[in-house]
């Protein structure tokens, strides 16, 4: 059974599709219809998940144990040290923009979800995770007009099925400059290393003032060089291009750089520049690594009940804010009467097919702290459907959150390494080759192809705390490895997931199983 339930829809075989509808169908019945989940231990997994995902040289208390050095010559052919930071997804590139939001959204996590974290006794993981991003970002940014954005590239890399350590694909890197700007991936990575530097700031002052130096730099040269960086590194265009452009990172990153920095001109900036930038134009119903616009204007509503604030002048701009960002919250609730989310018929946030699963932990983490803005101001959301307060905005939340660890149709935890029943095939170089702590003998280019790419058996090596792509409009599910729009995963994916994570473990540890009339007092 478990085998046959493995693939739905992919395939044209009309006789195929017939018998995986009917074992969907079957799969129903045997759903709980409540199920209640260890929010700590899936906080701990996909804490766990980033250290699958390292670069460079292991430390000695790597837990990871089936991964090990790679990439120790990044950066070497342009005479720059680029050794660390993290892959991406499944392959062995280094790509800059999403690394950045990475680290943004797990600093944003820790900083609201820091006491809860530690309750769960991951929080000196969370730090080491974002660090691992940050000691990179010092090092890519080797002049205040200079950052190096990719270390390898999609295209060569992807005709190869290698472990990371056993790499013979291109390792050039590129950068964005001066005459070759790159404003998105400036600008997020400024917000990167602002909201870590807030991260830092007790336990590590000093490295939070260098982050800070950095952040500031970077944003500088960001809105003083602007320009669209897929055009001036063109090999990323294929895999992480920029559809948003530059502006709502530069708004990003000035909003990020004012709650580190408290200085008045970086909130100035967002809101003097609100209008030209879109930030208060654009009524978005996504939110990514590429398009910023939801969550910088939920950063801006929340705001406007400081005093400080509503006494600069910028009052409409700030209640302009919370107008698109109401919008994008009443959309994933389904409370605008015009264009709302898209739901799977069991309930997912559904936005496209490929890697679905980002646009759901990013609205969940916006969802959950929008909902505690909205309990500590006492207030409600206000959507054209009606207002909804903070206990029914969270328990949407959770609902994701709890689809994500077993709570759907397939009864499938795609947070890989959690519950009984996840994805064991998921489109990962490293993770369905042998390990090489099991065989240090180097697996070439086609090798990798030819044995390991194709075979049915599950990975040998499990990336616990993973988040794949997830399921089609349908609720359905091919845990199959060349399926890599459903079983691929990415840093992104997890890292928002973190604090949805951590705020549930808060609350249930609180008032017991998380239910409707104990939000309030969470």
């Amino acid at each position: 059974m478990e085998d046959k339930r493995r693939c739905f829809s992919l395939s044209q075989n009309k006789f195929l599709q017939h018998w995986c509808v009917i074992l969907f169908l079957s799969s129903l019945a045997i759903l709980p219809l409540t199920q209640s989940f260890n929010y700590g231990k899936a906080l701990s997994k996909s804490l766990l998940y980033f250290e699958s995902q390292r670069s460079g040289r292991l430390p000695y208390n790597q837990r990871v144990t089936w991964r090990h050095h790679s990439g120790l010559t990044d950066g070497l052919e342009q005479g720059v040290d680029l050794v660390g930071g993290y892959y991406d997804a499944g392959d062995n590139v280094k790509f800059g923009l999403p690394m950045a939001f990475t680290i943004t959204m797990l600093s944003w996590g820790v900083i609201e979800y820091g006491d809860e974290i530690s309750s769960a006794g991951e929080y000196t993981h969370a730090l080491e995770a974002i660090k691992w991003g940050t000691d990179y970002f010092i090092k890519a940014h080797t002049h205040p007009n200079v950052l190096w954005v990719e270390v390898g590239d999609g295209d060569t890399d992807h005709y190869c099925w290698q472990r990371p350590e056993d790499m013979t694909t291109s390792r050039q890197a590129y950068k964005v400059d001066e005459k070759n700007p790159g404003s998105e991936v400036a600008g997020e990575t400024a917000a990167a290393m602002a909201a870590a530097s807030i991260v830092f700031r007790k336990t590590n002052p000093h490295y939070s003032h260098l982050l800070l130096q950095h952040a500031e730099q970077l944003f500088e040269f960001g809105d003083k060089f602007r320009g669209k960086y897929d055009e001036s590194v063109r090999v990323v265009k294929g895999y992480y291009p920029s559809v948003s452009g530059f502006k709502d990172e530069l708004l990003w990153a000035a909003f990020w750089l004012y709650k580190a920095t408290d200085k008045e001109d970086y909130l100035r900036y967002a809101l003097e520049k609100a209008n030209e930038f879109g930030g208060i134009t654009w009524a978005i119903t996504e939110f990514s690594w590429d398009v910023k616009f939801p969550a910088l204007q939920i950063i801006a509503s929340m705001l406007l009940t400081e005093e400080n604030h509503r006494e600069m002048g910028f009052k409409l701009v700030f209640e302009q804010y919370r107008s698109k960002a109401e919008y994008y919250l009443c959309a994933c609730l389904n409370k605008n009467n015009g264009s709302n989310v898209n739901r799977t018929p069991a309930g997912l946030l559904y936005i496209r097919q490929w890697n679905n699963m980002q646009y759901v932990t990013n609205a969940a983490f916006l969802l959950t702290v929008y909902s505690d803005y909205l309990r500590a101001s006492n207030q409600r959301l206000r959507c054209d459907r009606g207002k909804v307060g903070p206990e029914e905005v969270l328990l949407f939340a959770r609902s994701q959150a709890d689809y994500i660890l077993g709570a759907n149709p397939m009864g499938m935890s795609y947070l890989v390494g959690y519950g009984s029943r996840y994805p064991q095939r998921m489109h990962h170089r490293g993770a369905s080759i042998e390990s090489y702590k099991e065989n240090k003998g180097f697996i070439g280019c086609t090798q990798g192809y030819d044995y390991w790419y194709p075979r049915n058996d599950p990975n040998p090596n499990v990336v616990a705390g993973a988040l794949v792509g997830g399921p089609d409009q349908m609720d359905r599910f091919c845990d199959d490895r060349k399926n890599f729009m459903q079983t691929e995963a990415c840093t992104y994916n997890t890292a928002s997931l973190v604090g949805v994570l951590a705020k549930l473990h808060g609350v249930e540890e609180e008032d017991g199983y998380l239910n409707t009339p104990l939000l309030a007092s969470s």
